[in-house]
């Protein structure tokens, strides 16, 4: 089963974090051979701007996502 990884891209998502977000989940992809195995997606709006940046990885749901946080949701989801 692939892993699935979903970024919200909506105007405010975008503004407060995920714009960066994208670049690390992309590098840490690449950095631990994820970059095949690993589905990533853009949304155009998860509608919950409130709780903003947010992300989907396999269906679980993480919000207000930042730098500092973020590496340690992707070690968490990819450890194996």
């Amino acid at each position: 089963m692939a892993n699935k990884i979903q970024i919200c891209m909506g105007s405010s998502c975008f503004a407060r974090g995920n714009s960066k977000n994208l670049q690390i989940i992309t590098q840490y992809l690449k950095e631990h051979n994820l970059d095949v195995k690993v589905e990533l997606s853009g949304l155009r709006c998860c509608n919950m701007c409130a709780k903003g940046p947010n992300l989907t990885i396999d269906g679980v749901e993480y919000h207000n996502v930042d730098a500092g946080t973020l590496v340690d949701i992707l070690d968490k989801a990819f450890k194996e």
